[in-house]
């Protein structure tokens, strides 16, 4: 990652560390003094988001890193580390909500839920929109730098937000006589949150075991290649994601009978080209064969 976007994602980290930190200090009180376990263990989840986001930012220090002599190609796959590490933490949070709403049903059927007061039905509206503007604020700087771990990251403060809505729903349910609709939007965000962790847990796999892209920018790709004077044609593409890089590998056919030179400047053309059009591709290999 370059040292400008590691900047603002560390900057982006720092806010949210300082925001979770405060929320959950404000939603235990809020549950101790409204009686409400959800909100508790909603304090809980936004402690853990601390502990998340300084995974998340060694991930990208890491991997701002200059090539060196031990690590050569670079050092962006530190990040895509960060960000496994972290979709396994959302996936747990998923499965503990899950458990958390199985056993509040089964508290439900024995007639032990509380009903909280009007306090923990505040700092539920509070934390939702707290936790929402985290998530959009880290979702849109992980677009601009192409941070996968930042992504992640955000959608960890949308796991807590969702978490906060089943709090919110089970709060409002128990003042209208109906608790059991807290567990029961537990189960629904724990399928929600597993599913997302999923996907994050897929992407950073593939991001370290030499994925190739889509087959939609391999084609781009393609088109800009031919279009290149002196290029015959395309014997050969291949691609590997490498963290939040892209590494391609290209043969091409050009005339026999020009100078090594020449065969020299088309190969560098194309290599321009691929890294001027494809921002996140690292380095372009181009191998000119004969025809």
């Amino acid at each position: 990652m370059e040292k400008e976007n590691c900047t603002r994602a560390i900057k982006v980290s720092f806010m949210t560390i300082i925001g979770n930190f405060v929320l959950s200090i404000f939603k235990y009180f809020a549950g101790v003094l409204g009686s409400s376990s959800a909100m508790i263990s909603d304090a809980t989840h936004s402690l853990s988001d601390v502990i998340s986001t300084f995974v998340v930012m060694i991930g990208i220090k890491a991997s701002s890193k200059e090539a060196d002599e031990s690590h050569q190609y670079g050092h962006e796959r530190f990040e895509t580390i960060s960000a496994l590490i972290l979709s396994v933490l959302l996936l747990v949070t998923g499965l503990l909500v899950g458990i958390s709403g199985i056993a509040k049903i089964v508290s439900g059927i024995k007639g032990n839920l509380e009903t909280p007061t009007l306090i923990a039905l505040a700092a539920a509206i509070i934390s939702i929109l707290v936790k929402e503007t985290m998530y959009w604020y880290t979702k849109i700087t992980a677009k601009k730098i192409n941070s996968n771990a930042l992504m992640a990251d955000a959608w960890h403060h949308r796991s807590d937000a969702l978490s906060s809505a089943g709090s919110l729903i089970g709060i409002a349910g128990a003042k209208m006589g109906f608790p059991i609709l807290d567990p029961i939007a537990s189960l629904i965000i724990c399928i929600f949150i597993i599913k997302v962790a999923i996907n994050i847990l897929k992407d950073s796999t593939y991001r370290l075991v030499d994925k190739s892209v889509d087959e939609e920018t391999i084609e781009k790709m393609k088109s800009i290649i031919l279009d290149i004077e002196g290029v015959i044609d395309i014997d050969l593409i291949k691609t590997r994601l490498f963290g939040t890089k892209i590494y391609v590998d290209v043969e091409i056919s050009a005339d026999k009978e020009q100078t090594l030179a020449s065969s020299h400047d088309i190969a560098l053309k194309v290599h321009d080209e691929i890294e001027k059009n494809f921002k996140n591709v690292k380095h372009c290999m181009v191998h000119v064969n004969p025809r």
